[in-house]
């Protein structure tokens, strides 16, 4: 499994960026796929998560109401929409995708590499 992560840089706060995660090596239809954050001196946190089939979806309550997690299964490509961004959003922001019907903290099988996030004030 690769995950391949892009779309990270440095923005204002209220701004909005999109993240990339583009995936290969995996059956699709079996996974979940979401990110992760970590943020200077904190553990890594969950954020999104999306179930490739069924295209459920779940959010940490941080994000709730600006972030959208989607995917592209032509591109097989899960992408997060970041809006209303803060300075609190300021993190490496992982891809990771688990052959479960819902990503967690307690079940990721792969990781991407990070990319970062910085909101400036």
């Amino acid at each position: 499994v690769q995950l391949q992560a892009s779309g990270g840089g440095l923005v204002e706060a209220g701004d909005s960026l999109r993240l990339s995660c583009a995936a290969s090596g995996l059956t699709f239809s079996r996974y979940s796929l979401g990110w992760f954050r970590q943020a200077p001196g904190k553990e890594r946190e969950f954020v999104a998560r999306i179930n490739w089939l069924t295209v459920s979806t779940g959010y940490a309550d941080s994000v709730k109401g600006r972030f959208t997690i989607s995917r592209d299964k032509d591109k097989n490509t899960v992408y997060l929409q970041m809006n209303s961004l803060k300075p609190e959003d300021t993190a490496v922001y992982y891809c990771a995708a688990a052959q479960v019907a819902r990503l967690s903290n307690d079940a990721v099988d792969s990781w991407g590499q990070g990319t970062l996030v910085t909101v400036s004030s």
